[in-house]
């Protein structure tokens, strides 16, 4: 067994209405659709955003799309409007999930999504004025 970030085998989408965020996490594939509904329960989420989440959170599975759906409930200081926070929108609530890191057997370890190539950006950045 292997443990790895959920970022490494999986993608997400996450958004709001009003006090309530929503994050989906879509699998690459059925075998890691099958271990992610394993591991990722919603005791597990809940404890991984701690204080931000007030409320409860209720998971939904959609294997058709190998996904899983999870809502929090008072997760938004309020909600959009009303809320102080930085992300009043939820939006940064998928990229938080996908950093929780789950046990996976060693095959799925080595299956991990490509990184994007940023290495362009280095030529941008060295040509800016340096301080």
């Amino acid at each position: 067994m292997a443990r790895i970030a959920l970022r490494e085998i999986c993608g997400f989408r996450s958004g709001d209405k009003g006090d309530i965020a929503n994050v989906a996490l879509l699998a690459d594939d059925a075998e890691i659709y099958e271990v992610i509904t394993r591991e990722v329960t919603v005791e597990r989420v809940k404890a991984h955003f701690g204080p931000l989440v007030h409320g409860r959170v209720v998971r939904y599975e959609a294997d058709n799309v190998l996904g899983l759906n999870f809502v929090l409930h008072g997760a938004l200081g309020g909600g959009a409007p009303q809320s102080l926070r930085a992300d009043n929108l939820g939006k940064t609530m998928g990229s938080n999930l996908i950093r929780l890191e789950i046990d996976v057997p060693d095959s799925l370890a080595g299956r991990r999504r490509p990184r994007a190539d940023v290495t362009w950006a280095d030529e941008i950045l060295a040509r800016l004025p340096q301080r």
